[in-house]
């Protein structure tokens, strides 16, 4: 199983503020989004999972939360921590697992990642959640493709391959 990390970020890493993007929606940023992770799990905090209640992404869900320990979603799994996550990542027996957030979430699972998925949003915002910086030396940029409004990077971990 492959565990990859998609976000969205500026040039000072920030991923959101108050709950919400802090630059202008990205149609063709979100298109590819949803896209990317629509017919594999998912994991997520608690937080992420119900601010997208309303369309939620991936063929399943798996939610940490400290506090809540069930969900009215079919496709919902509650897991105490990132052990008991992966666990029930594994278990759904798919190729690839994507981490979409938020940003405590993001910051536990980098040592476990294998890839990353970044839209790189030009710019620096005010913000609350961030995603994690890393080190260059563990980590190859594979491939980065250029859109109006910004640029989808992937990064591959050097010792993974």
């Amino acid at each position: 199983m492959e565990l990859v990390s998609v976000a969205a970020l500026s040039e000072n890493y920030v991923i959101g503020q108050d709950g919400e993007i802090p630059w202008h929606s990205i149609p063709e940023d979100k298109k590819q989004y949803r896209g990317r992770i629509a017919n594999d799990p998912v994991i997520l905090g608690r937080k992420t999972f119900d601010s997208m209640r309303a369309d939620l992404p991936g063929s399943a869900q798996i939610v940490l939360s400290r506090s809540q320990q069930a969900f009215d979603v079919d496709t919902a799994h509650h897991a105490r921590d990132v052990e008991e996550a992966i666990d029930i990542a594994e278990s759904l027996d798919s190729e690839t697992v994507y981490v979409i957030g938020g940003g405590k979430i993001y910051d536990l699972f980098q040592p476990h990642l294998d890839r990353m998925v970044l839209s790189r949003v030009p710019g620096t915002y005010e913000g609350d959640s961030f995603y994690p910086e890393w080190n260059d030396d563990e980590w190859r940029l594979e491939s980065e493709t250029p859109y109006e409004q910004f640029t989808l990077q992937e990064w591959v971990r050097i010792d993974g391959e």
